[in-house]
């Protein structure tokens, strides 16, 4: 099956739906991460603190989603059933078969839970079951440990830094990890019986 470009779906799995990115969550991701700037660290914008400013957030990313650079989910946990981040494919290439999962960021309640890691289970059968691409990639700052094992535990190979490769929100530079999993790799491991 040749592969298709993602597009805005919902995913169910025990612990959390994703559904497609709304300005109707902007109360919900208000409340989960305004006003926490960790949990906005290794995104290259400025945190928001406001329902206005999360609201611009949010219209900014739907921007980019319609433009055809990205594919946005919210992250409700189903404990809640409000949402409580997001997360997206970006940098989608059809025609090498491979696409991104970034603009990660989840309120503080959902770190260390099942929420975290079936959200990237849910977009990986997504992306290798549904769309049949070959390869999902992810890249993260150098210092952002807590991703790299989380990664790691997906079973996600890291493959190298990219030196100097972008500028954070505080103007400094970061190291680029790649972080990846190919089709195979998923049918012959994580993926196989998960759902």
């Amino acid at each position: 099956m040749a592969p298709r470009p993602p597009s805005p779906a919902v995913l169910h799995g025990r612990h959390t739906r994703l559904e497609p990115l709304t300005t109707a969550h902007v109360p919900d991701l208000h409340l989960a991460g305004s006003r926490d700037d960790g949990l906005w660290q290794w995104l290259p914008v400025v945190a928001p603190h406001t329902l206005g400013e999360m609201h611009m957030l949010v219209e900014q990313r739907l921007a980019q989603q319609a433009a055809g650079g990205a594919v946005l989910f919210a992250i409700v946990p189903a404990a809640t059933g409000r949402a409580a981040g997001w997360i997206a494919y970006t940098d989608v290439s059809v025609a090498d078969e491979r696409l991104d999962i970034g603009w990660h960021w989840a309120a503080r309640s959902t770190w260390n839970t099942p929420v975290t890691t079936e959200t990237h289970l849910l977009l990986l059968r997504h992306a290798f079951e549904q769309l049949a691409f070959g390869r999902v990639q992810w890249q993260i700052d150098h210092l952002d440990v807590r991703s790299q094992l989380a990664l790691s535990g997906l079973g996600a190979l890291r493959e190298g830094p990219l030196r100097r490769h972008a500028r954070r929100s505080d103007g400094t530079w970061r190291d680029t990890l790649v972080y990846a999993l190919l089709a195979n790799e998923w049918r012959n491991g994580w993926g196989a019986g998960l759902f």
